[in-house]
């Protein structure tokens, strides 16, 4: 419906975001024309006409509480709504063998895929600057650290975006259903070099995945992984 003016959905729960995203979009369009369309009615039935004159009213105390108590609803409901998809995708992370560390830095992205130990931190790592390389239809596991500032990893394709903090190793995951180039923007402002911040996300196919980790991880064929653990 709305999706030609969004970045296409290659993220197994993209369509839950993109469903409350329309949902939002369209009260708000709604409550806008309304808006508008009220503000045009006034504008006609109180111009200054010849032999009128202003007065002075209260308001509506009635009406006042309906438009306060109507929003509030409004949002206690996609409150509501929103659940499933928070759920889904922020306490619910499906189990995988497949996790890669990101160090967010003024102006990069550190990507590190662990060496056959299965740990990070160790000499045999993999480090990749401003790229990740990933197979499709697998759960990946994005362990987020920052050795500075605040940055925000953000992939519009995946529909998934998350800050990394320092002092911290935030988890979070996405799915990619299509093999592909996807762009991956800093969305934290996080200095003079911020607009620069960006790096890519490589889909592959298994087949495509293997023969790229063959030849770039020390590893081999596939990237071993630890099962991280999460840092409150």
């Amino acid at each position: 419906m709305l999706n030609w003016w969004l970045p296409e959905n290659v993220s197994s729960f993209g369509g839950d975001i993109d469903w409350l995203f329309h949902l939002i979009y369209a009260i708000t369009a709604i409550t806008g024309i309304l808006v508008f369309v009220a503000m045009g009615a006034f504008l006609v039935m109180y111009r200054d006409r010849p032999g009128r004159r202003a007065r002075y009213t209260h308001g509506n105390t009635t009406l006042e509480i309906v438009w306060t108590i109507v929003p509030a609803l409004i949002l206690v409901v996609l409150t509501f709504l929103s659940v499933p998809a928070w759920s889904k995708i922020k306490m619910s992370m499906p189990p995988t063998d497949f996790v890669v560390e990101v160090n967010a830095k003024q102006f990069n992205w550190q990507v590190s895929y662990p060496g056959p130990d299965g740990k990070f931190g160790t000499e045999d790592d993999t480090l990749f600057l401003d790229e990740m390389h990933v197979p499709v239809n697998k759960p990946i596991r994005v362990v987020l650290k920052s050795q500075d500032v605040i940055h925000s990893f953000f992939v519009p394709s995946f529909r998934i975006k998350q800050d990394a903090v320092p002092g911290r190793a935030i988890q979070a995951w996405f799915d990619a259903t299509k093999p592909g180039k996807y762009e991956w923007p800093c969305a934290e402002l996080c200095g003079f070099g911020h607009s620069g911040m960006k790096g890519w996300v490589y889909v592959h196919t298994p087949a495509d995945y293997e023969k790229w980790a063959a030849e770039n991880l020390k590893g081999g064929g596939t990237a071993p992984a630890q099962e991280a653990k999460p840092k409150s």
